[in-house]
């Protein structure tokens, strides 16, 4: 509790500054993650957020993180809203935060396109900022849902970013899956090679995410 009450309280204390991403981490939780998975998960995003390099690009670039939980049609949950890294506190506290998230969803199925649109609208809250980028996860294909392309053509008009982190086991099929149906013309896929190479993946896409040159 007093964790959350020192964030709550870093996030309503300061005025909003320019920011120059809004990005939206938008992770699978369906039944293909197990537990231990899920845990390997959250610690990771969270070493990667308190990495030296990327916490100093947050809050120089004012950058503002969302934390979105998905995983079946009607199973989409803005577990951390928006909050903008104005110092390294917020950073830790961000970090904090994610490292104790609950597991929002449990036996579901997987439906990338509704958690896209989720994350689309969730846009609608943001800061108003340079770059609107949404960070997708998964392990899976989709099994339940809507199309994952109209909902890509629609963010593409918005001009919203869609990048992927695809968590493979063998072969590719989930990486060419987020190539083909998921990312937007000038997005890019991240490839982790099980969910204990997420750690590293991880770091890779959002330093990548948040280093990228305008034009």
């Amino acid at each position: 509790m007093l964790l959350r009450a020192l964030f709550i309280c870093l996030c309503l204390s300061q005025p909003a500054q320019a920011c120059r991403t809004a990005l939206v981490l938008a992770m699978d939780v369906s039944n293909s993650v197990d537990p231990g998975e899920f845990r390997l998960r959250v610690d990771g995003l969270a070493a990667a957020l308190r990495d030296p390099e990327i916490a100093e690009i947050l809050v120089r670039d004012q950058v503002a993180l969302s934390v979105l939980q998905w995983s079946g049609v009607d199973a989409q949950e803005v577990s951390l809203d928006w909050t903008q890294m104005l110092s390294p506190s917020h950073v830790q506290l961000f970090a904090n935060a994610v490292q104790r998230l609950p597991r929002a969803f449990v036996m579901s199925n997987t439906a990338p396109a509704e958690a896209m649109a989720r994350a689309l609208g969730h846009f609608d809250s943001a800061p108003d900022c340079a770059r609107r980028v949404i960070d997708m996860s998964g392990d899976g294909t989709p099994n339940a849902g809507g199309e994952v392309n109209r909902i890509r053509r629609t963010a593409e008009r918005a001009g919203v970013t869609v990048n992927g982190l695809a968590i493979e086991g063998l072969g590719r099929a989930i990486t060419n899956f987020y190539l083909r149906n998921v990312i937007t013309a000038d997005g890019f896929v991240e490839t982790a090679r099980g969910h204990r190479d997420y750690a590293r993946a991880i770091r890779r896409k959002i330093l990548r995410e948040i280093s990228s040159v305008f034009g």
